[in-house]
C-alpha cells in the first residue's frame, strides 16, 4: 500500500499592533510570526511560532530549521524514519529538533492535525474541560503616569468574582534603562491607582543584583503576587537568599532545566516557544508540580493560533499570562475571546479542534 506523503508549508506573517509594545529590550509594532501547516492529503494542521530575538532567532533562521527537517517531516524517502519507515511523529520530533520556536510551531500543527485525524479534540485528548480562564493583562513600560493609568483602566475591565479586586491581575513591565529607583516610582504610582489588583512584575533581566539587595523593603511593601525574571539568567544565584516570590522566565526553558533551577524561583514561566512545542510544556509542567513549583503560563505577542495551544496548557496553571491577541489590530476568526479579564473559547475553536 503507498503511503501518502504529507505536504508542509511555511510562512512568515506580520500582524499590526494596536500601539508599540515596550520592554526592558526595546519595543516593536508589530507581532512577526512563522506558520506551519501540515497536510495529510485530506486534513490540514496548524502551528504558530514567533522567532525569540532574545536567543537569536529571527524569521529566516526559524524557516530555515523547519526547512531542514522538512523531509522526514513530509515522509519522502529520503526523510523516513529508519527505523520505524514513518514521517516524524511528534514523540519523534522531541529528539530530532532541539527547543526553540520552529518546533513549537510544527508540534502544535501536528497536535492540530492529530485532532482532525482521530476526530477527537485536545482537550478530550488531555482529558480538561474548558473554561472561561482569568489572565493578566500587560501595562508595558512607560512614565509612572502613563503606566498607572493603563494599569487601572484596564482593572476596571476585569470582572469581579469576590466583593473586592483582589482576583484582578495586572502585569509589569519593568527594567527600564532609569534603573530600580525608576522602577519603584512606577510600582509606587501603579499601586496607588490599583490597591486591590494582583500584580505581576516582569523585568525582562533587566535589574542587578546589587539593585534588589538594596530595595527588597521597598519591593516587598507593594505586596507583589511574582517577580518575573529580575536579573540576568547567567547572574541570578543571590535571588536564592532573597525572601521575595521570584518567576524563572529566561532561566529556564524546558524540563531538564527544572533539575538545575535555582532554588531562589518558586514559579517557573512555561512558553511554548521556548520549550518547544505542547508537548514538551506538558512535560515541564507536570514535573514543576513534581518539584512544587508555581506555574504561569505565558506568551510572545501574537495571534490566537499561537495562544489556543497554551490555554489548554492555562488550564492546569497557576497564573496565566495569555493576552497576546489583544495587542493586534485584527486576530483570526474563531479565535480566543476576551471579555472582562477572562479568555473564553470559542464555540469553534481555529485549533485543536475535530
Amino acid at each position: 500500500m503507498t503511503q501518502t506523503l504529507r505536504k508542509i508549508t511555511i510562512r512568515a506573517e506580520s500582524y499590526r499592533l494596536i500601539k508599540p509594545f515596550t520592554i526592558s529590550r526595546g519595543y516593536k509594532n508589530t507581532a512577526d510570526v512563522v506558520v506551519v501547516e501540515i497536510n495529510d492529503g485530506a486534513l490540514t494542521g496548524r502551528g504558530e511560532c514567533v522567532p525569540y530575538a532574545r536567543y537569536g532567532e529571527t524569521l529566516e533562521s526559524v524557516t530555515a530549521e523547519i526547512e531542514t527537517i522538512r523531509p522526514m517531516l513530509e515522509g519522502s524517502t529520503a526523510g523516513l524514519n529508519a527505523t520505524s519507515n514513518h514521517p516524524l511523529n511528534r514523540d519523534d520530533l522531541q529528539t530530532a529538533m532541539h527547543p526553540g520556536a520552529a518546533r513549537n510551531a510544527i508540534d502544535c500543527a501536528l497536535w492540530d492535525l492529530e485532532a482532525k485525524q482521530n476526530k477527537q479534540t485536545v482537550p478530550d485528548r488531555l482529558t480538561l474541560h474548558p473554561r472561561p480562564l482569568s489572565s493578566a493583562v500587560t501595562v508595558t513600560l512607560d512614565t509612572p503616569a502613563k503606566m498607572a493609568q493603563v494599569a487601572k483602566q484596564e482593572a476596571a475591565k476585569q470582572v469581579s468574582h469576590q466583593s473586592s479586586d483582589k482576583n484582578k491581575l495586572v502585569k509589569i513591565k519593568l527594567g527600564g534603562a532609569d534603573g530600580i529607583a525608576a522602577d519603584i516610582g512606577r510600582l509606587s504610582a501603579i499601586r496607588d491607582a490599583v490597591p486591590e489588583a494582583a500584580l505581576i512584575v516582569d523585568v525582562n533581566e533587566g535589574w542587578h543584583p546589587r539593585d534588589i539587595v538594596s530595595h527588597v523593603e521597598a519591593l516587598k511593601s507593594f505586596n507583589i503576587d511574582l517577580i518575573e525574571q529580575p536579573l540576568p539568567a547567567d547572574n541570578d544565584d543571590i535571588l536564592k537568599d532573597i525572601d521575595l516570590p521570584f518567576c524563572a522566565d529566561e532561566s529556564v526553558h524546558d524540563s531538564s532545566d527544572l533539575y538545575h533551577l535555582n532554588p531562589g524561583y518558586t514559579c517557573v514561566n512555561i512558553k511554548l516557544d521556548k520549550t518547544g512545542g505542547l508537548t514538551e510544556a506538558l512535560k515541564m509542567l507536570h514535573l514543576a508540580r513534581d518539584k512544587n513549583l508555581k506555574v504561569m503560563v505565558g506568551c510572545m505577542v501574537a495571534s490566537s493560533l499561537s495562544m489556543m495551544p497554551a490555554y489548554y496548557l492555562g488550564l492546569q496553571a497557576d497564573y496565566v499570562d495569555l493576552d497576546g491577541p489583544l495587542w493586534l489590530e485584527k486576530d483570526h476568526e474563531n479565535g480566543l475571546v476576551y471579555s472582562q479579564g477572562e479568555i473564553i473559547l470559542p464555540t469553534t475553536p481555529l485549533w485543536g479542534w475535530d
